[in-house]
C-alpha cells in the first residue's frame, strides 16, 4: 500500500512538475528542460555503474559521471546554445579514446573497464539526449509533451490493467517476471490511442506527409509504445543479470532514477525519427 501511495504522489506531483517546465520555461529551446535531462542522464549513468561493478567491471563512479554528461551536454550546447553540430560527436570521440588509452595507465582489466566504459558512455545518456534534441524542432513544447504522453499512457495503463487484469497471465518475459499480458496489450494499445489522437486533432504539427493522417498516428503511437516496453523490459534485464530489484533507491514507490527512464530512452529516439520520417517538420 505504502508503495501505491508514493507510485501515485510521484504520477500527480512528478510528472505535472516536469510538463511546467517544459510549458512555462520554453528559454532558449528549452534550457531549463535539457539541464534536467542531464541531471537525469548523470544520476542514471552512476547507478549503472553501480550495477555494472557486480560484474567486476568497475568504473569510478567520477568517471561514469563525466561519462554520462557527454552526450546531454553535447546536444544542450548544440540546441540551446547554438553550437556546431558536431560538438556532440567530437566529445563522443574523445570519451571513447579516452576509454582506450586509458588501460595502457591505468591497473586491473582494461577489457573489462573499457567494455563498461563505452556501455556508460552511451547508455542511458545518449538515448535520453534525443529529448534534447526534440527541443530544436518547431513547437517542440508540444511535441515534447506528446512524447512524454505516448510513454507515459504506455506505463500508466500497462501498470493499471496488470493489477486488474494480469493476476493469471503474468511471466510472458523470462527478464520480467511481474509483467503480464494483459499489462503489455493495454500499453501498446494506449500508446497508439495517443498516437491516433496527436494526429486527429493536432493537424498543423501531425501534418502527415507519407501515409493519410490517422495511419502516421499509428504507426507513431505503435513504435513508440513498442520501445517503451523494450526500454523498460532491457533495463529489467540488467537488473535481473545482477540481482537487483532496483538500479537505486532515490524515488519514492519506483526505485532508482534509472528504473524511471528506463522507457524515455530507448523511445525518445524512436518517437523522434518515426516523426521525422511520416510528419512535415522544418529542420
Amino acid at each position: 500500500m505504502k508503495k501505491l501511495v508514493e507510485r501515485l504522489l510521484i504520477f500527480f506531483i512528478g510528472i505535472p512538475l516536469c510538463l511546467a517546465i517544459v510549458v512555462f520555461l520554453p528559454q532558449r529551446n528549452h534550457l531549463a528542460a535539457n539541464i534536467l535531462i542531464t541531471v537525469f542522464c548523470l544520476l542514471g549513468t552512476i547507478e549503472f555503474s553501480d550495477m555494472l561493478k557486480k560484474k567486476n567491471m568497475p568504473v569510478s563512479r567520477m568517471e561514469a559521471g563525466i561519462l554520462g554528461l557527454i552526450a546531454p551536454v553535447g546536444m544542450t550546447l548544440f540546441v540551446s546554445f547554438y553550437a556546431s553540430p558536431f560538438i556532440m560527436p567530437a566529445l563522443i570521440l574523445i570519451g571513447a579514446g579516452w576509454l582506450l588509452v586509458s588501460g595502457i595507465f591505468l591497473s586491473g582489466d582494461a577489457l573489462n573497464r573499457a567494455v563498461a566504459g563505452f556501455a556508460l558512455l552511451f547508455y542511458p545518456s545518449s538515448f535520453l539526449s534525443w529529448i534534447i534534441f526534440m527541443n530544436r524542432l518547431p513547437y517542440s513544447s508540444i511535441l515534447t509533451i506528446a512524447f512524454l504522453c505516448v510513454v507515459f499512457a504506455n506505463d500508466s495503463l500497462a501498470w493499471v490493467f496488470g493489477i486488474l487484469f494480469g493476476k493469471n497471465n503474468r511471466g510472458i518475459f523470462a527478464v520480467s517476471p511481474n509483467k503480464s499480458l494483459a499489462g503489455f496489450i493495454a500499453g501498446i494499445a494506449a500508446s497508439i490511442g495517443v498516437g491516433l489522437g496527436l494526429a486527429a486533432s493536432l493537424p498543423d504539427i501531425f501534418e502527415a506527409a507519407r501515409f493519410p493522417p490517422l495511419v502516421s498516428g499509428f504507426i507513431l503511437g505503435f513504435f513508440t509504445g513498442a520501445a517503451t516496453v523494450l526500454g523498460d523490459l532491457a533495463e529489467s534485464a540488467i537488473k535481473r543479470s545482477v540481482s537487483v530489484k532496483d538500479s537505486g533507491s532515490i524515488i519514492p514507490g519506483r526505485g532508482g532514477i534509472l528504473d524511471s527512464i528506463d522507457s524515455l530512452a530507448l523511445s525518445a529516439p524512436v518517437f523522434y525519427i518515426v516523426y521525422k520520417l511520416l510528419f512535415v517538420a522544418v529542420i
